[in-house]
């Protein structure tokens, strides 16, 4: 049986909902998107994301696929669903293959992806700003760009990612390639922009906090090392804020003829 696979690029500001993964009190990103398919299409439809994103982080291009037996225009399928949905999510994009039921070899918006970045905003000033409330994390020290870039190089290379990992995560590898760390300036405004295969659940954000601890003065750029090779989530930094955590782009073989990247996929137009 052949089926419309339908591919899905959407953009979300995620303060309000509890993460991307639907849950029983209806109150996340898939939970809400479903609902909108299922009001436009008037037929219930399950999607399949690219990588889940937790309460209070934003999506600046999450991929999802479904399958349906539906002909519809992609344009009917971008301004038909987000006729339907509040205004802190969108569809932005959409594209159509065929695929065979049961075909293993066809795109799948996670298992197609050979790698992910993820950019965290952090406003650095000694006051806390209202504007970037709930779009950006704030830190009010100064902080070292270089030290902290320094310390970033030893997280590059395939390597176990153990003391970065959420106690509750799931992945059955801590094993993760990280291709890719820039850390840029702008004004108040740092941010970090994080490449890898894959990541696991807090990741970035135990990351971020940790580079925040060498970026202050707390510690030497070496302790990254360090704390890579001990495998010990007690001994780095608290898990940070949520707020200033995208997921920015999705990485996939040309063949499935995606849209491009939209200038970095940086959040509002930043130009670092």
């Amino acid at each position: 049986m052949t089926l419309n696979r339908i591919i899905l690029g959407v953009e979300y500001h995620g303060g309000a909902y509890q993460g991307w993964q639907t849950q029983p009190n209806g109150n996340t990103v898939q939970d809400v998107l479903e609902s909108a398919l299922q009001k436009f299409s008037k037929n219930t439809i399950n999607t399949m994301c690219a990588g889940r994103t937790d309460a209070g982080v934003h999506a600046v291009e999450q991929v999802v696929h479904f399958d349906t037996g539906l002909q519809r225009e992609m344009y009917s399928w971008v301004n038909g669903v987000n006729a339907f949905l509040p205004p802190d999510i969108a569809v932005r994009w959409a594209r159509q293959i065929l695929v065979d039921e049961g075909d293993q070899s066809a795109f799948h918006a996670r298992f197609s992806a050979y790698s992910r970045t993820y950019h965290y905003l952090l406003h650095n000033a000694s006051v806390r700003s209202p504007i970037w409330s709930g779009r950006a994390g704030w830190f009010f020290r100064p902080l070292a760009l270089e030290s902290m870039t320094r310390a970033a190089s030893y997280l590059i290379g395939e390597q176990d990612f153990t003391v970065f990992r959420a106690s509750g995560c799931q992945a059955k590898s801590p094993v993760k390639h990280m291709y890719e760390v820039k850390i840029r300036q702008q004004g108040d405004l740092i941010v970090f922009s994080l490449r890898a295969n894959a990541f696991l659940h807090h990741m970035v954000r135990n990351i971020v906090g940790s580079l925040i601890f060498v970026g202050m003065g707390k510690r030497e750029p070496e302790w990254i090392r360090e704390l890579l090779d001990s495998k010990d989530r007690s001994l780095s930094a608290p898990t940070f804020m949520p707020d200033g955590l995208y997921l920015a782009k999705i990485d996939y073989d040309q063949m499935w003829d995606l849209p491009p990247a939209r200038s970095e996929n940086l959040p509002y137009s930043l130009s670092l």
